[in-house]
């Protein structure tokens, strides 16, 4: 009897000990399990403003699984009036050619998507004399703010336009940015959107592996994002869309990727 017992004891010390070796040194993520699950969820959305940030990865990274999300797009741009202002206004970040209808820009009333907008076509129309000011004012806000003016500057940098900024202002965002991103165990949406930004702004190196590592971590069982890590429920498109953009960045590095803005056609 004392022999089993000590038998058991042994073979409950060697289980435990199994146990701790797996949970101090767990098995690494495979980052391209990550990144064909989060395909899989992406390539059935169909929302306007997922499929232009699909668009994007299909010209930068080569995914065919979206290639028709601009044919998508314009299926759904054809069936909806109320959105169709802004929808041909946002278009161009596909199609640099992209037709306006007169009265299109004007009918973009939201004071961030204005921001975004006026750099989108800024090599177009120039950008007014205050727009310095309403980027430093954006910025300084924080948040989604604060990201939308990342976004704005990466799109007045690929148009090649000149913007004069105060001394040092971009150095800042981009450390604002990355500053968004903080050390905890909670990966949210605000941190995803500023990672992917700062990747498209060439400034990847500023987001910190740990965060990549537990970005891959928390994946949701369906392929997706949580709009917060520790708020269980459904995967947010938002999220998941903009991690796969930052993951397919690290997955893929590279000294030179195709501009985040459709180019002229040929």
């Amino acid at each position: 009897m004392r022999k089993k017992r000590a038998l058991f004891l042994v073979f409950c010390i060697a289980a435990l000990c199994s146990l701790l070796v797996v949970l101090l040194h767990p098995a690494p993520i495979d980052r391209q399990r990550v990144l064909a699950n989060a395909v899989d969820f992406c390539k059935k959305l169909d929302a306007w403003e997922h499929l232009l940030l699909l668009d994007v990865i299909y010209r930068r990274f080569g995914i065919d699984e979206f290639a028709d999300a601009l044919q998508r797009y314009d299926q759904i741009l054809s069936l909806s009036p109320q959105d169709a202002p802004l929808m041909r206004v946002l278009r161009r970040i596909a199609d640099h050619d992209n037709p306006l209808q007169p009265g299109d820009l004007e009918k973009v009333n939201d004071r961030i998507n204005r921001l975004i907008v006026t750099a989108l076509y800024c090599d177009r129309l120039g950008l007014p004399e205050d727009y310095p000011e309403m980027l430093v004012q954006a910025a300084s806000e924080g948040g989604e703010s604060l990201t939308h003016v990342l976004l704005a500057w990466i799109w007045i940098q690929e148009s090649d336009h000149e913007v004069s900024l105060p001394e040092g202002f971009t150095s800042q965002l981009y450390r604002a940015n990355a500053d968004l991103i903080n050390d905890d165990t909670v990966v949210n949406d605000l941190e995803i959107e500023a990672g992917a930004l700062l990747f498209l702004a060439g400034q990847g190196a500023l987001v910190d592996n740990a965060f990549v590592e537990r970005l891959s971590a928390v994946q949701n069982f369906d392929g997706g994002w949580l709009d917060s890590s520790d708020t269980p429920g459904a995967s947010s498109a938002h999220s998941t869309v903009l991690a796969l953009l930052l993951l397919l960045h690290v997955e893929y590095p590279s000294d030179s990727y195709p501009p985040m803005l459709a180019p002229p056609s040929l």
